[in-house]
């Protein structure tokens, strides 16, 4: 497979890596994307397999919740401008608080529905909003969460909405405590909640690399297993919300500081705005310079 610049650009987004290193791991592992950044990290040129998305896309996360139920949503505008606007910080509660009332199962079923309080889809509730905000107006993803009674809902912003967290803690009713845990989350960004949530698959990849990698340092064979099991533990410490050491107290695990307030972690949400979407790559020294010679 021919290995194209764009290839070499996301490698090197992903592994921060040289752009010759990134050009010979995809040659090596014919074009596959993942195999090559596990050759590089195997050879100790990228230090973890870390998928660096662009954040992209404008816009805000929102938060809203009611009794045992609560959304977290991504609406998407253009600019950063028009998301400080207060327009659009109204639009995405509206629309946070249809999604709340009415539990859609996906986008593409939401902006089908007739808006709460109005005689017209989401799709063109929206629409009406972009032709007075001015700008493209998208809602993005969502996610509705439901507690049992006796559990706590801990719901932060960070930054106005770039950043929403929604977290769910068992057996206590303490907010404060899951907003504690929303935070943590905010600013660590575990993928899971446990071990448990990990695939078997991407456990065993990741044993893989361990191993290949402390046989390339050169260490003894009869060691690497133990030295292997000891990374692998590193490496869940840094993918998993209960192994974290928690961000107010470091010393101190997120799962063992929550059991000591008489709960537990049951789950959370984590939405960054565009995370994951491309952004235009624009000059605005050429803009101008186009804008002047028309």
């Amino acid at each position: 497979m021919a290995v194209t610049a764009q290839m070499v650009k996301e490698l090197r987004g992903k592994t921060g890596a040289g752009m010759m290193d990134c050009k010979k791991a995809l040659t090596e592992n014919d074009g596959d994307m993942d195999k090559a950044v596990d050759w590089l990290r195997e050879k100790g040129i990228a230090k973890a397999a870390k998928k660096a998305d662009r954040i992209a896309a404008e816009g805000l996360t929102h938060i809203e919740t009611n009794g045992n139920d609560a959304v977290i949503v991504e609406v998407n505008s253009e600019t950063d401008f028009v998301a400080k606007n207060d327009a659009f910080k109204n639009l995405i509660k509206e629309i946070a608080q249809h999604l709340l009332q009415n539990k859609p199962s996906t986008v593409e079923e939401a902006v089908k529905q007739t808006m709460v309080g109005e005689d017209i889809p989401v799709e063109e509730y929206i629409n009406n909003a972009i032709a007075k905000i001015g700008e493209k107006i998208s809602l993005r993803r969502f996610t509705i969460l439901t507690k049992e009674d006796g559990d706590a809902f801990g719901a932060y912003l960070h930054m106005g909405g770039r950043i929403g967290v929604l977290s769910v803690i068992g057996g206590s009713n303490d907010e404060d405590l899951a907003k504690d845990i929303a935070m943590h989350v905010a600013a660590v960004n575990p993928r899971y909640v446990n071990r448990d949530k990990v695939s078997e698959e991407e456990v065993a990849r990741e044993r893989e690399v361990l191993t290949q990698q402390a046989l390339n340092e050169g260490k003894p064979e009869k060691i690497v297993e133990k030295m292997v099991e000891g990374r692998l533990n590193k490496f869940f410490e840094e993918i998993c919300l209960v192994d974290q050491g928690f961000v107010k107290d470091p010393d101190q695990k997120v799962g063992k500081y929550v059991n000591s307030k008489g709960g537990t972690v049951k789950g959370f949400i984590r939405y960054e705005v565009g995370e994951g979407m491309e952004k235009r790559e624009e000059n605005f020294a050429e803009e101008v310079m186009s804008q002047v010679k028309k």
